[in-house]
This record gives structure tokens, sequence and C-alpha cells, in this order.
């Protein structure tokens, strides 16, 4: 077996196994989810809190890897390495605190501001990138490097939050990330960084054959905040990729976008939940969940391989805007065709399986 499967395998066996424990234990500690909000697509109270045995899994791997024969090259791969894990674990546990209580919206951006300060602490945060017109190296001062990176960590976990409103979605769209992320450090020679997204890819994999619809557990706030963490903090440790972030993720973030958007224009919360996210409209269009999950990691599997193939930043730039302009347009018929809290809207008629 080459290098980089052990974390990956290490890591899928690790949470397949832990799975139905955990889910034995949010039974026992009243973590279910009940199909009480507008939004919930199930039909029967499930266990959440499964991101638990991601989390399990993915750090199982990540320390089995530091004891694996490769050439580590980062001076610095100590340091943010303890900020990946050290922030990884904070966040499982403000989102085991979610799926136990739920936290308040202020409560909750409170929370996700300290991981990200504890990333920038442990070297994690933007520095430098490639202008995607020139190609030319942008170094990012300091003064734009904090408040741009809070912003980059902010938005991967809450969109990771958001993009888990069907079964096996968010952790399919990690898994292709994490891949797209370990297939870029590869190819750099960056060995040793590259075990990490291999170590995230397993354990997504694992969790998803009782994830996958019809799920017999959630991951819950644990896991979409870890996974949102973890991302955002590898899409920096790659070599600050944010073009290739944002393609393989790029859906979801229009979404999040779209939503923050339209609900401030109904002058809503951004934080209140509603069925309006791209993925329950296309439910609510008639799709099946598995139509749409399967179809959302094919465009998330598109655009990642366009991040690694497309020649020259701009090119990924130009992918960029077709597909988000795709996006808007889609996004635009679906909330003509059915405005939240219409009389034919979702929300209205509270649909159920």
């Amino acid at each position: 077996m080459s290098v980089f499967g052990v974390p990956l395998l290490v890591s899928f066996t690790v949470t397949l196994v832990a799975v139905l424990p955990v889910m034995r234990l949010a039974w026992r500690w009243g973590l279910v989810q009940h199909p009480h909000r507008p939004r919930d697509v199930h039909t029967q109270p499930i266990p959440r809190a499964g991101g638990v045995a991601i989390v399990l899994g993915f750090l199982v791997a990540v320390g089995v890897a530091q004891w694996l024969p490769v050439e580590r090259t980062d001076p610095n791969e100590a340091v943010r390495l303890q900020g990946l894990v050290l922030g990884s674990l904070l966040a499982a546990i403000v989102g085991l605190m979610d799926d136990r209580r739920e936290l308040s919206a202020k409560a909750q951006l409170l929370a996700q501001l300290v991981l990200a300060a504890i990333a920038i602490g442990h070297l994690i945060f933007i520095e430098r990138f490639r202008n995607p017109l020139t190609g030319e190296l942008v170094v990012v001062p300091a003064w734009v490097m904090v408040p741009f990176t809070l912003f980059w960590f902010l938005g991967a976990m809450n969109t990771l939050n958001w993009l888990d409103g069907l079964d096996g979605l968010a952790a399919g769209v990690a898994a292709i990330a994490g891949i797209v992320f370990a297939a870029h450090m590869i190819r750099l020679g960056q060995y040793s960084v590259a075990l990490l997204p291999l170590a995230l890819v397993g354990a997504t994999l694992g969790f998803l054959p009782f994830n996958f619809n019809p799920a017999r557990v959630f991951m819950g706030t644990t896991g979409s905040l870890f996974l949102g963490y973890a991302l955002a903090a590898l899409s920096i440790m790659a070599g600050a990729k944010v073009a290739t972030m944002l393609l393989v993720l790029g859906i979801p973030i229009l979404d999040v976008a779209w939503q923050i958007v339209a609900r401030l224009r109904r002058g809503a919360s951004p934080f209140q939940g509603d069925r309006g996210h791209l993925h329950h409209r296309l439910y609510d269009a008639g799709y099946s969940q598995r139509q749409v999950v399967v179809g959302y990691w094919g465009i998330c599997a598109l655009l990642g391989l366009l991040a690694l193939l497309l020649p020259a930043p701009v090119y990924k730039l130009l992918a960029l805007v077709i597909f988000g302009g795709v996006g808007l347009l889609v996004l635009w018929h679906l909330a003509r065709s059915a405005p939240v809290g219409s009389p034919s809207s979702p929300i209205s008629r509270s649909r159920r399986h």
C-alpha cells in the first residue's frame, strides 16, 4: 500500500466502526433531531452528532500520519498541525454543544471567530495568493490578512453548516474537496501535508454509508462545523489555494450568499433557517434526495477537476464566473417559481417525505 493510502484507510475504518456506538450514545443523551422544523425533510427522529465519529477517525489518522516516512519540508508544519488539530477539536465541541442545546446565532458567531483566531495564532492565514488575471504573486499586508482570514474561516464553517440539509450532501462535498486538496498537494511535492486531507476523505467516506439517503444518522453541527474549519485550514495549508476552494465549493458558497441577501430583503435574520436553499428548492421541485445530492457531488467534482487541470488562474476565474452565473440563474428561476413564504412555498406546505 502506498503511504498515502494509510491515513485514508485508518480514518475510514475508525469512523466506520465508531458510527454505531456514537449513534447509541446520541439516543441515550437525547442528541436526536425530531422532524419539527419547516426545513426538515425526514419523517422519523434521527440521532445527530454523528460528526463525533468523523472527528475521531480524522484525529486518529492524523496521529498515525505523523509516524509515516514522508519528506517534511515546511519548518512551520508542526505549528500549523497543532492549529488544525486544536481548532478542529474545539469546532467539534462547539458543534456538540449546539446539537445538545441549540446555541444562539450570536454565540455561534463568537465561537467561530475564536476558532478562526486560533488558526491565525498557529500561522494558518492567507498571506499571499496569485492574481488570477496576471498570475502575479500578491503579498497580503497584515491589516488585510487578519480580516480576510477571519472571513475565510467564517465563510467555510457556515457554508458547510448550511449545506448539511439533505442526506449525505455535506459529507460527500467535503470528501470531494479533500481529494482535490490532496491531489494538489501531492502534485506540488507537499507529501506530508497531503496526508491530512486524505485523513479527512477517509473519515467522510466512512460516515457516508450511514448518512446517505435514507440516513440513519446526521452529522449535526458537530460534523458540519468541524468540516468547515478543517477545509478552511487545509485550503490555506495547501498554499492559499483560494481559487481551488472557491471552485470546489462554488455552488454551496453562492447558495449561502443568495440566502443571506434573500433573508435580509424579507426582513428576516440571515441566520434564520428556512427551505430557501438550492438543495431544498430542487428537492421541493420534485427531485429525490439522491438525485439532488449526487447532482451536487457531480458538479463539485467537475469544478474540482477543472481546478486541477486548468493551466492558468484566469481560466479558473472564468470557470467560476460561468458556473456562478448559471447557478444564479437557477436560483432566480426557482425563487420566482415558489418564493419562500408564499402559499405555494415549501415552507408554507411544510412538505415531508
